[in-house]
């Protein structure tokens, strides 16, 4: 499942403008997800950067004419319109926006689309004055109800030294866009809160109590749910990952704050999944001033933090729950006794590695679990071997899947 676009065929069309030279990479990004592409240069685009760069990285001829005697004698741009699952229009001007929106056919790539059933989805890239203007926002409203897809666009800095509206999507943006629009996902619909991180408990304004917990499984579980099609919402600890697209993410610190968010919004979920490092523990008596060094000892009084999984599997309409725990020994034993205990459907356990074993676990990307639950009078279990985190979140979640319509 790594290839969300496996025997897809995409039509990159290039327009003129700057951002073209990032097309380049998008062809690789889409090759990467399983895609045959082929492209569509118009006029402009072909002086920002040439047909033979699109060439050599898509392995297929590039199309920049309508009246091309050879390929019209076969019906180029109809051949085209029919090969293409998605014709995907990244960098799309403001002239090709207006084109497609007046339904012109006067070049290769508005005869494409107009010849065409396939999904279109348009990025588009030009001065943040050009996008905001009413002309252009009418066309895209036009073309919005024509069925098409507007990817973008990003806001930031653009070549002509101003800051606004108007960059194209990152490749691999477009890429997770792309794949979305023709995915129908195990958990398509299904709301699933995610918990993942540590949480800093504060002694001090600048001491805190935490753990090595780095939240990359509970990112990528994330990740994973979008790919089928849920809708995420993760609940983060002080984390240093990159949110995953079309997640609503909640930052939290403590275990306090991290309870509040969950419960505020559990009503919600149809699939709770707590990836989270919370600490068992926090300060009694959290210090509004830093702890001076004296040289004697320090003693903390500590009170149990809440046992958010608990709490959300004792409701009285609860979502399906999956735990996770992570354990230096008797892996099984343990797992298996906090299933029970906390009355979850399901649990994911794995051995955290000492620093001279394999690297798996907290602040790594690989891990490995073994997976435990109840259901109809009997259990069942599943080893995931070791491999990196955001394949065995696919693998995980499709595990769930099956537990969560049984």
């Amino acid at each position: 499942m790594k290839a969300t676009l496996h025997n897809k065929n995409i039509l990159l069309g290039v327009c003129g403008g700057i951002a073209a030279y990032k097309s380049a990479e998008l062809v690789r990004r889409l090759q990467d997800a399983g895609a045959d592409v082929r492209v569509v240069m118009t006029s402009g685009a072909t002086e920002f950067i040439t047909p033979l760069t699109f060439q050599a990285l898509s392995g297929n001829p590039v199309h920049t004419d309508l009246l091309d005697t050879q390929a019209e004698a076969a019906m180029g741009h109809i051949e085209l319109a029919r090969w293409a699952d998605l014709i995907l229009i990244a960098p799309a001007t403001a002239n090709t926006i207006s084109r497609l929106a007046s339904g012109r056919a006067d070049d290769l790539l508005s005869a494409v689309c107009l010849a065409s059933h396939s999904k279109i989805a348009i990025a588009p890239a030009m001065n943040h004055v050009m996008w905001s203007s009413s002309v252009t926002q009418q066309n895209i409203n036009l073309l919005q109800q024509r069925k098409a897809v507007i990817l973008g666009p990003a806001s930031g800095m653009q070549a002509c030294g101003e800051k606004g509206e108007g960059r194209l999507l990152e490749a691999d943006e477009l890429v997770a866009a792309c794949s979305q629009l023709f995915k129908q996902g195990l958990l398509q619909g299904v709301s699933v809160m995610i918990t993942a991180g540590p949480t800093h408990e504060p002694i001090d304004p600048v001491r805190f109590i935490g753990n090595r917990s780095s939240g990359r499984m509970g990112f990528a579980i994330a990740e994973a749910a979008v790919e089928q099609g849920a809708i995420v919402t993760l609940v983060a600890g002080p984390v240093q990952l990159t949110p995953p697209l079309h997640v609503t993410q909640i930052n939290v610190e403590t275990a306090l704050q991290m309870q509040q968010a969950v419960m505020k919004h559990i009503a919600e979920q149809d699939i709770f999944i707590a990836t989270a490092a919370v600490a068992d523990y926090r300060p009694l008596d959290a210090q509004t001033q830093k702890i001076k060094k004296t040289g004697a000892d320090l003693t903390l009084s500590l009170t149990p933090n809440p046992d958010i999984l608990s709490e959300v599997a004792a409701l009285d309409n609860p979502p399906f729950t999956l735990g996770f725990a992570a354990e230096t020994q008797h892996v099984k034993d343990y797992a298996l006794q906090k299933l029970k205990q906390k009355n979850i459907h399901m649990i994911a356990a794995n051995q955290v590695a000492h620093e001279d074993q394999q690297d798996t676990g907290f602040n790594s990307e690989y891990n490995a679990l073994q997976i435990f639950w109840q259901g109809n009078g009997q259990g069942g279990e599943q080893t995931l071997e070791r491999c990196r985190k955001t394949e065995l979140a696919r693998q995980l979640l499709t595990l769930l899947a099956k537990q969560y319509y049984a």
